[in-house]
C-alpha cells in the first residue's frame, strides 16, 4: 500500500504543495512490477494533489511516462481510498510517501497511526520518505516514551529545508523535532539518497532516497516476521 498527502497547501499560506510525480511513479512500479497488488490512500481520500513547484511539472522520467499512460495508476491517483476505508490486514507492506503538505495532515491521524501500530507490532515492512516522518513524531509507547526515542531513522534535513526557503512556512524543522524526541537522526548529503534500516522500518532522507527505500522495503516484505521485536508483550501506543 502507498499512502500520500491530500494536503495541498502549507499550512495556512497560500503555498501550494502536494507529491511530486516521480516520488509517487517511481516506488509505485518498482513494488508492482515486484509483484505487489497496489493501493493508494490519503488521508481524506480522493485525487492526489500534485506539486505544481516542483519537478513534477518540468521533469519526467520512464516511470512518469510509464504512469501517465498506465489506466489503473491514473485510477489510482484519481481515487485514492480514504484512511477510514483501508482494511490493515490486507497488506504486506506500507509505502509513505512524502510532500510538504504531509507536516500537516500526517500528525494525530488517527487511522494513520492505527495502521502504523499494527505494522510494527506484526513486523510489516514500513517505508517513510522525506516529510513523511512526521507521521511517527505523535506516537509514544503506553509508558509515554516517544515512539522515535533511540529509533535509527532519517527524514527530510533542516538544510534541505533551508534550501528549498521554506523554514518560516513549517510548522517545526522535521530534524530538529526528531532529535529532540530522543531519535537517532542522521542524515547524507542534501538531495540525494539517503537510506536507514531499523527492524522493519526503513527511512528515506529525501525524495532522492524513494527508490532505494521501495526496493529495500519489497525485499524484507519477502521475509516477514509475525511479530515485531519492537513488541515487547506491553500495550504499544497510546495516542496523545
Amino acid at each position: 500500500m502507498l499512502i500520500t498527502t491530500s494536503n495541498s497547501r502549507s499550512g495556512d499560506t497560500w503555498n501550494r504543495t502536494g507529491v511530486e510525480m516521480d516520488n509517487l511513479a517511481a516506488p509505485y512500479f518498482i513494488l508492482k512490477d515486484g509483484g505487489e497488488h497496489i493501493t493508494i490512500a490519503s488521508p481524506q481520500g480522493g485525487p492526489i494533489p500534485l506539486d505544481l513547484n516542483g519537478r513534477s511539472v518540468t521533469e519526467r522520467t520512464k516511470d512518469t511516462l510509464r504512469f501517465q499512460k498506465d489506466p489503473q495508476a491514473l485510477y489510482h491517483f484519481f481515487h485514492s481510498l480514504s484512511l477510514s476505508e483501508i482494511r490493515k490486514e490486507d497488506f504486506d507492506l506500507v509505502f509513505i510517501i512524502g510532500g510538504y503538505g504531509s507536516m500537516w495532515n500526517f500528525p494525530r491521524n488517527r487511522q494513520l497511526k492505527e495502521l502504523l501500530e499494527f505494522a510494527m507490532i506484526r513486523n510489516i515492512p514500513v517505508g517513510i520518505v522525506g516529510h513523511a516522518m512526521v507521521a511517527l513524531v505523535s506516537l509514544t509507547t503506553d509508558k509515554g516514551t516517544p515512539f522515535v526515542k533511540g529509533r535509527k531513522i532519517t527524514a527530510f534535513s533542516n538544510s534541505e529545508e533551508e534550501s528549498a526557503m521554506l523554514t518560516e512556512a513549517m510548522p517545526y524543522q522535521l530534524e530538529s523535532k526528531l532529535v529532540a524526541l530522543g531519535a537517532l537522526y542522521s542524515k547524507g548529503p542534501d538531495f540525494e539518497s539517503h537510506v536507514v534500516e531499523d527492524a522493519n522500518l526503513v527511512s528515506g532522507q529525501n525524495p532522492a532516497s524513494s527508490i532505494d527505500v521501495a526496493r529495500k522495503v519489497l525485499s524484507k516484505a519477502r521475509d516477514c516476521k509475525e511479530v515485531s521485536p519492537w513488541h515487547k508483550g506491553e500495550k504499544f501506543f497510546r495516542y496523545r
